[in-house]
């Protein structure tokens, strides 16, 4: 394998990498602005620019000096070369870049979205000047409303035209473009044509300064306050990997989270923007039993209590029905069935409905947005059809359930799911209902018990090319919801006059696996990778 030397390191690289990919490969920072891994190489920036040293074939392979600076985004690695960013002739450059990047940038970093987050802030403090030596009145650019979800600060723009690049390669869409020339130019869209593509909240990812923002996170929470959870789509079969970005117990954003099998670096709109449900007014948040006096929060284990001795009351000696949600996780559905099953052996499953909204669409980049619009129905068939040998789809549904006395039935849908046949099935049936958000069912259910959104558990999706992925917990759950897991979990024990134990998904995969053959929950789910953490360089004083 070839090797190169970049900053006194020697280490390998693969044929036809840059010099910059190879650095960022062995975690040598190397600063840059117009280069992003899945766009094309502008080198426009300037900012990596180093003195490069290779050998020279006609000179018996000795190192000779390219004269000039070389852009490392661009210059191809090659064997034996010697590359220093840390020159008195590259530092140089790098004080300069940043000194023409600030001459007419507004520096109001105290109330820019980006401040935290923004790599002008990072390399000004790390490469810049400590003053600023321009005295002139800068050029003021406009503000501007680019699309449904973006906006544009063209005061703060480095003109590294990642935005256009992504949407001319990634969507080929086309809206974004260069206007102007020189210290005038800015980024606009094409008159009559908005960014409003399906990934368009990815220009706003890829901006490394604070010119494109997200207008629905403007002003909302600085990002150094926010924690953030690995988790997947839970809004559609593509199983995209997503960081949940949240604090004290609300969720602010969602980012994409880099999976070069999956997602790549992109997420759709619909997933980006898609988690308002969680904290929707109409969530369900407390017990309830029909026929009973609703009780208030300050009872909430009460009325817990009096739900799970009606479900349990309801259901014992009947033939059971169960609608297991393609929106739970594969752990949920495994304790609900092995609850159900606890109660009547001979209990019948069925898969929910899976909404479906027009055809995949699969962009010019590569990037497929998924028609399915659920993120589980095969993990939950899957588990099911491990438990029990009666499992059917939801076209059934009707007819199972006439042959039951009982039903139990699982919703967590972003939206209202309930249709005519659901309702149907209920008709004259004890029914629980555990669901998140009020509807119809929950008004006609005997019991209705307040489930927990993907963001308030952790579990595993299998997504449409059936790769199961784990997802971890954000925020605990919203007021008194519980996971329907845990929900299974504390019926069983209820039964059993034990104390209940808490949900644990990697416990729970590990019973999967062990009792009912499903070797792949331990040998195939893929985990999140561990986020390489940046140490400040920042020194901290004892008072």
């Amino acid at each position: 394998m070839p090797r190169i030397t970049i900053n006194g390191r020697e280490m390998d690289f693969d044929k036809g990498q840059t010099i910059l990919q190879v650095a960022l490969d062995h975690d040598i920072e190397i600063p840059h602005y117009c280069f992003h891994p899945g766009l094309t190489i502008p080198a426009n920036c300037r900012i990596c620019l180093a003195e490069i040293w290779q050998p020279n074939p006609r000179n018996n392979n000795a190192l000779e000096a390219i004269p000039k600076l070389m852009p490392t985004c661009q210059t191809t690695a090659i064997e034996g070369q010697v590359v220093r960013t840390d020159t008195p002739k590259a530092i140089a450059n790098q004080k300069a870049v940043m000194e023409y990047l600030l001459i007419n940038h507004p520096v109001d970093c105290p109330v820019c979205d980006q401040a935290g987050e923004c790599y002008l802030q990072d390399y000004s403090y790390q490469y810049g000047r400590s003053v600023s030596r321009f005295k002139e009145a800068k050029i003021k650019q406009p503000k501007k409303d680019l699309g449904l979800h973006v906006l544009l600060y063209s005061d703060r723009c480095i003109m590294c035209t990642r935005c256009v690049r992504f949407t001319r390669e990634v969507t080929g869409t086309n809206e974004l473009m260069v206007m102007g020339r020189g210290a005038t130019s800015q980024i606009d869209i094409f008159p009559g044509r908005p960014v409003e593509n399906e990934l368009s909240g990815n220009v706003i990812d890829i901006c490394p300064v604070g010119a494109l923002l997200d207008k629905d996170f403007l002003f909302q929470q600085r990002v150094w306050f926010l924690k953030r959870a690995a988790s997947i789509d839970p809004l559609t079969s593509s199983g995209d990997n997503i960081w949940v970005e949240h604090n004290e117990g609300k969720i602010y954003r969602i980012k994409p989270r880099t999976n070069m099998e999956v997602n790549t670096w992109w997420i759709t709109d619909e997933v980006r923007y898609g988690w308002k449900f969680v904290h929707d007014e109409n969530r369900l948040t407390l017990p309830r039993v029909k026929g009973r006096e609703e009780l208030d929060p300050s009872q909430a284990g009460e009325a817990w209590n009096a739900a799970y001795e009606a479900v349990n009351k309801g259901l014992g000696g009947k033939c059971i029905a169960a609608v297991i949600s393609p929106m739970l996780s594969c752990e949920d559905a495994y304790l609900l069935g092995t609850w159900m099953l606890s109660i009547d052996p001979k209990a019948a499953f069925v898969v929910g409905p899976v909404p479906f909204s027009g055809e995949d669409k699969t962009f010019p980049g590569g990037f497929t947005v998924r028609a399915e619009k659920s993120p589980n129905a095969r993990g939950v068939k899957r588990v099911l059809n491990a438990l029990s040998d009666s499992v059917h789809d939801f076209d059934s549904a009707l007819a199972v359930s006439r042959s039951a006395e009982a039903l139990v039935i699982t919703g967590n849908y972003p939206s209202d799911w309930i249709i005519n046949d659901l309702l149907r099935m209920t008709e004259g049936k004890f029914t629980v209902a555990i669901d998140t958000l009020e509807n119809r069912l929950a008004e006609l259910a005997d019991v209705v018990l307040p489930g927990a959104t993907w963001a308030e558990k952790s579990g595993t999706f299998e997504n449409v090319n059936n790769r199961l992925q784990t997802f971890e917990r954000a925020i605990p759950p919203i007021d008194f919801c519980k996971g329907e897991a845990q929900i299974a979990l504390d019926l069983t024990a209820l039964r059993q006059g034990v104390r209940p134990e808490t949900c644990n998904a990697a416990r729970t995969r590990a019973l999967m696996a062990d009792l009912h053959g499903l070797r792949e929950f331990m040998e195939e789910v893929e985990a999140p990778v561990e986020s390489h953490k940046v140490e400040s360089d920042m020194q901290i004083v004892e008072l």
